[in-house]
């Protein structure tokens, strides 16, 4: 499993617990050190271990630090690259939920080596959605309801996203869209700021 995805969960755990919890959580993991190398690849049974001892450590549900992941990844200055990303899916947020079933392919242009799930979007009407998620890391679904939540308020539309479960080791995620302009837009420039983040 590549080292962006335990690097990722790394800076969640400190910059908003602090360094202490995300050493306790190791421990609890059963893992020595006490960081990951982003660009490393790792065992995938190492996931669950640390999430395990990461929801031991904070006191939270594995899903819900998840999606805070998710919303973290959109949010936080340091990762604007992915919200770049994201926004590379469409003007408006449902044009973004119909371009989801790109997602991997781009992520993969952009970190070689890192493999998301595949995600199929169904619509069935143009305001309500299914998304199917598979195979994959087991809680990905998670990360992508943070995630879209998160790009929601970017768009500045109104959403209701719903983690449904796993089916045959599929993640579904139904999404309602109530209002697309329920706020102002971030906006989105390909143009980037002295320090690399997105204008």
């Amino acid at each position: 499993m590549h080292g962006l995805i335990f690097r990722t969960i790394e800076a969640f755990v400190t910059d908003g617990f602090g360094s202490e919890r995300w050493e306790n959580a190791l421990a609890l993991a059963g893992l020595q050190g006490t960081s990951f190398e982003a660009m490393f690849q790792y065992d995938d049974a190492y996931l669950p271990k640390v999430l395990d001892g990461c929801a031991v450590s904070l006191s939270r549900t594995k899903s819900s630090i998840l999606e805070d992941i998710g919303t973290y990844l959109i949010t936080r200055q340091n990762y604007a690259s992915i919200r770049r990303l994201m926004r590379f899916g469409g003007d408006t947020f449902v044009e973004l939920l119909l371009s989801l079933d790109d997602l991997p392919g781009r992520t993969r242009l952009a970190v070689s080596g890192l493999d998301l799930p595949q995600i199929t979007v169904r619509e069935h009407t143009p305001m309500t959605f299914t998304i199917y998620c598979k195979p994959g890391p087991k809680g990905f679904g998670h990360v992508l309801v943070g995630l879209l939540r998160a790009m929601a308020d970017d768009y500045g539309a109104l959403v209701v996203v719903e983690h449904q479960g796993t089916e045959d080791g599929c993640e579904i995620i139904n999404i309602t869209v109530i209002d697309t302009c329920f706020a102002e837009d971030r906006g989105f420039s390909l143009a980037t700021t002295a320090t690399g983040g997105a204008l």
